[in-house]
């Protein structure tokens, strides 16, 4: 624990403020929760109609905790974030006053006899960036079975045993639910930010302290001199599309990600015999439904892995945009009286509570 960090936990009983939170996303629902938890007055402001309206990219994401998979692409403060954030969520689920499922089962990556050689350099990415107690464990094809007696297409499997997932759809509905007190404003976007200050086309409000986790809501011109520079408000959009397949009869118990050449396919488990099949990463703003090409890919992808879903229906499909900065990793920027978070990208669910207790740390240590 850091001193910060020990500083603000020792201030939680004797500071008590009244917050601005621009943004009603995964971030800005984690926030209220925490900081009401507290005992702080919070008032939340969004664009959705309600908060069951699904635009955040929160709503949409798969929701695996997968820190060591993820050391393909991010850094390691990517990882320790995801590693702090993967026990706390194990404090926070189960106080939160709906139903939000959790597992910490681990993962698997597969891959197929003609894709080894690609993954084998994956692993190997992996085997070097990561700390000894989560190295990808390599397992057999029977011990594959034990794990998971449906995927049977994959000749090749390596263990994350350190990993998990979530229900990301019920933990949007439950970290609302669990913010008992905030003050929640539908259909009320924030058109403009300072320091303690939060302006909507209704009103401007004045606060103790404003955050900014608008995600694509705080994006400005990057144009000219700074359009190269890493800033919360230098966000692009990265598009994701997802699958929902129903699949009674079909057991899956952990998340498992398909290593192939050209993409990344993960399938999640969830309740009601719903399977999750996504990974789909495109470099555009654009917000149109799923696309063909997504479509046979990822679904094929799917059934390569578990034959089983060629009777599976496809109950529900959608895309979103994930936050990203230029250097596609998190970021905090803090000045007196406003913090921004931003940069998430595909790590959203995995690093939030950490991202969270950082900036709180950094904002009540400072006050």
């Amino acid at each position: 624990m850091t001193a910060r960090l020990a500083l603000y936990l020792n201030a939680l009983d004797t500071i008590h403020m009244n917050l601005g939170i621009a943004g009603a996303g995964l971030l800005g629902r984690l926030l209220t929760y925490t900081l009401t938890q507290q005992g702080h007055h919070v008032s939340v402001f969004d664009p959705a109609s309600s908060p069951t309206a699904r635009g955040a990219a929160g709503w949409t994401a798969a929701g695996m905790l997968s820190p060591t998979s993820e050391l393909e692409s991010a850094d390691m403060n990517v990882f320790e974030l995801g590693v702090r954030s993967l026990e706390r969520w194990t404090q926070i689920v189960p106080q939160l006053k709906l139903p939000m499922s959790l597992s910490h089962a681990g993962s698997l990556l597969l891959a197929h006899r003609h894709d080894v050689g690609a993954a084998q350099r994956i692993i190997q990415l992996l085997a070097r960036k990561a700390p000894a107690d989560y190295q990808p464990e390599a397992i057999s094809l029977q011990q594959l079975a034990h794990y998971e007696p449906d995927v049977q297409g994959p000749s090749h499997a390596w263990l994350l045993p350190r990993e998990g997932h979530l229900n990301t759809v019920q933990g949007m509905q439950a970290l609302y639910a669990s913010a008992t007190g905030a003050d929640w404003h539908w259909d009320e976007p924030v058109t403009e930010i300072a320091a303690h200050t939060l302006v909507t086309r209704q009103r401007r409000y004045t606060f103790d302290w404003v955050f900014d986790v608008r995600g694509l809501g705080q994006k400005r011109a990057t144009g000219g001199e700074h359009a190269n520079e890493v800033s919360c408000q230098n966000v692009r959009g990265v598009r994701g599309e997802i699958f929902w397949l129903h699949a009674p009869g079909v057991t899956l118990n952990r998340p498992v990600r398909l290593l192939h050449p050209r993409h990344r396919v993960y399938l999640v488990p969830r309740v009601d015999d719903i399977i999750v099949v996504g990974a789909t990463e495109i470099e555009s703003e654009d917000r149109s439904p799923v696309s063909l090409r997504s479509t046979v890919e990822l679904l094929a992808a799917a059934h390569s892995v578990i034959p089983a879903l060629a009777e599976a229906r496809v109950v529900h499909n959608e895309t979103n945009l994930r936050p990203a900065l230029i250097d596609n990793l998190p970021r905090i920027e803090h000045e007196e009286g406003l913090t921004r978070i931003n940069g998430l990208f595909r790590h959203g669910w995995m690093i939030s509570p950490a991202l969270v207790d950082d900036a709180l740390a950094h904002v009540f240590s400072s006050t």
